[in-house]
């Protein structure tokens, strides 16, 4: 049964807010789902409030209204005539607010809805935040939300810092287990320990829990997260990216459907099948992208049906699909080259992974067995020696 007593950090931030920050002048960093359980957007609660004085809106990545649809589509701030605020843009000429943006502001509100995936940029975007807030003598304050994913689960390689870029900046596995307080926690006490640091936890909420599981509406956090069956299979299938596969964007699956013109389904899912890959069913199909890679070409391929989320493990699905189309289509089959998300030098698919290793093994033709047992390994560090120190619920 969804739970109907949960309340994210938007639920009660006036009851929480930070007593010497009273008053304060605050930017608010938005996306469209930052909404509450009525769907009420934060913009309009902080603008009644009269525990601050909202000053300033920002936005990440796809925009404050999700009205940009791609990477490395850009967007630039505006003045929003409904509020009467200035719109600043976090993902055009600045990906960090600058001074200028801060000087009108006390402290910055972060309310952001993650998937729970290192590639996720929100995150970033909150760490960048927080540096400039450091460094500026402003006050952080996160208001927290579930992971949609939960927070019991990680899997895939924790970020080699050789491979940092803005779908990873810092240590952490590909799929965290963590909330964005939780995650803000980790940066700030590892990173940035004099910052003014808040987090306004959520009540009621469990790790185990999958996002439907809350009662809270899914709002999409960016136009390719259209539903939690989406997010469950990013954490792995995101890597697509890196390739010249298409990630299933002009679908109305993406994520969840991949291929390319040169795959033969039935071919691809019976070398599928043999890897007995836990949780999935992958079944065959054709389509047909209306923009991005292959637009209006016909692409065999496949959708995953997860069946078991509980087993299913995205990070090495999505592993053995790539091994599995290197293997059958060599000529066919390309990494995708640079640029991506902002990275000029260094291979997408490698930053996007965290570390060359991963298509090393794949171009080598390890076993996915094998694979597996080195990012289990380095999630099994991080697990015992950093993130257990920031769970912050039960």
């Amino acid at each position: 049964m969804p739970n109907t007593s949960i309340e994210i950090g938007l639920d009660i931030f006036e009851k929480n807010w930070p007593n010497r920050l009273k008053g304060a002048r605050a930017g608010l960093l938005v996306h469209p789902a930052s909404v509450n359980r009525r769907l009420e957007h934060a913009i309009n609660l902080f603008l009644k409030s009269r525990k601050l004085e909202l000053k300033a809106l920002f936005g990440p990545q796809h925009g404050i209204r999700g009205e940009t649809q791609d990477n490395m589509v850009e967007w630039e701030g505006f003045h929003d005539p409904q509020t009467n605020l200035p719109v600043y843009s976090l993902y055009g000429h600045a990906r960090r607010p600058t001074p200028e943006m801060l000087k009108d502001i006390d402290a910055m509100v972060i309310d952001v809805q993650d998937v729970g995936s290192r590639y996720y940029t929100f995150i970033w975007t909150m760490e960048l935040c927080m540096q400039a807030c450091h460094d500026n003598g402003k006050s952080v304050i996160v208001l927290d939300r579930p992971n949609p994913l939960g927070g019991a689960i990680t899997e895939g390689p924790v970020l080699d810092m050789a491979y940092a870029s803005f779908v990873g900046q810092r240590l952490l596995p590909i799929r965290h287990g963590m909330t964005i307080g939780e995650v803000g926690s980790y940066l700030r006490n590892e990173f940035y320990a004099s910052l003014d640091f808040h987090v306004i936890p959520m009540q009621g909420w469990r790790r185990g829990m999958w996002f439907d599981q809350t009662g809270l509406p899914w709002v999409m956090p960016s136009p390719n997260m259209p539903t939690l069956d989406t997010a469950i299979v990013y954490p792995g299938m995101c890597l697509v990216e890196g390739t010249n596969l298409s990630e299933g964007r002009g679908t109305t699956r993406p994520f969840e459907i991949f291929g390319a013109p040169f795959i033969e389904p039935e071919v691809m899912i019976k070398k599928l099948k043999e890897l007995k890959l836990a949780g999935i069913v992958f079944r065959p199909m054709y389509f047909q992208p209306t923009f991005q890679k292959y637009a209006g070409e016909l692409c065999g391929g496949a959708q995953i049906h997860v069946a078991d989320r509980n087993k299913f493990k995205p990070f090495k699905t999505a592993v053995a699909v790539l091994r599995t189309v290197y293997d059958l289509y060599p000529k066919s089959f390309k990494w995708k080259q640079p640029p991506y998300e902002y990275e000029k030098e260094k291979m997408p698919i490698d930053i996007l992974s965290g570390t060359d290793k991963l298509r090393k093994d794949i171009e080598n033709g390890e076993k996915i067995e094998k694979m597996e047992e080195w990012w289990k390994e380095q999630c099994l560090h991080f697990q015992k020696n950093v993130r257990k120190r920031f769970l912050m619920y039960a």
